[in-house]
């Protein structure tokens, strides 16, 4: 009778703590979501896929399914505690440029009558230069200025250019960086040149071709463009 009765004390033991670990997936909130382990805590990261730090990752895991055709998802929440929420700026910190100019140049490819396809990600801008045998280049420009708008914050603006001479321009800011010397004037300079290519139709009501609402930086000057191209036919 001893002996059943320790037999069964054992077994209990090993359910509880099979229970124990079931646990340790379990949401936030206090209940299970499926024992999958989805919820990795990372700071106020609550719920996410790939932990990684990398906005856009190109390396692919091992594993059983093939990581590039999974979607995307993260969870954050509002913590209490003073100075924490300053994390959630990070991400806009820590963008890969690079990593983005890659994805834009890839992407402006896709569009029709065009290759060779160069990309300058600045802290706000998108430089892009290209190279076509469109005979509609204005509809080309806003083809290659929306995929560019498609992949960057809203904030950021897109300037395009097929003219090929500029690309020199272009790649000359690449070993620069946010707080190189007069480097906001001499971006400023190469897009001045590269509004004088067609730049394809306004984003919205409220915004020029560019992504500008009205009264920002460069709306004057890219009036002016306009109007230049306008009376040239372009």
């Amino acid at each position: 009778m001893k002996k059943a009765l320790m037999a069964v004390g054992i077994c209990g033991t090993v359910v509880l703590t099979g229970c124990g670990a079931g646990n340790d997936n379990a949401s936030p909130s206090g209940g299970n979501d499926g024992g999958a382990g989805i919820y990795q805590r990372s700071g106020t990261t609550l719920n996410v896929n790939d932990n990684r730090p990398e906005l856009y990752n190109e390396k692919e895991r091992k594993g059983l399914r093939n990581r590039s055709e999974d979607f995307g998802y993260v969870r954050h929440q509002k913590t209490g505690v003073m100075g924490a929420n300053e994390a959630q700026t990070a991400p806009y910190q820590a963008i890969d440029r690079e990593q983005i100019a890659d994805m834009i140049s890839r992407f402006s490819l896709m569009a029709q009558n065009v290759d060779d396809v160069s990309t300058l990600v600045t802290d706000e801008e998108v430089l892009i230069v290209y190279a076509t045998d469109s005979q509609n280049r204005n509809e080309t420009a806003d083809q290659v200025k929306r995929m560019a708008m498609s992949v960057v914050p809203r904030w950021f603006h897109v300037y395009v250019s097929d003219d090929t001479s500029l690309r020199k321009e272009v790649e000359n800011f690449a070993t620069l960086d946010t707080d190189s010397r007069n480097v906001d004037n001499l971006v400023d300079g190469v897009i001045k040149q590269m509004l004088k290519s067609p730049q394809g139709r306004p984003m919205t009501t409220g915004e020029n071709a560019n992504g500008e609402a009205t009264g920002e930086l460069n709306e004057a000057t890219d009036k002016d463009e306009l109007s230049t191209q306008t009376k040239n036919g372009k």
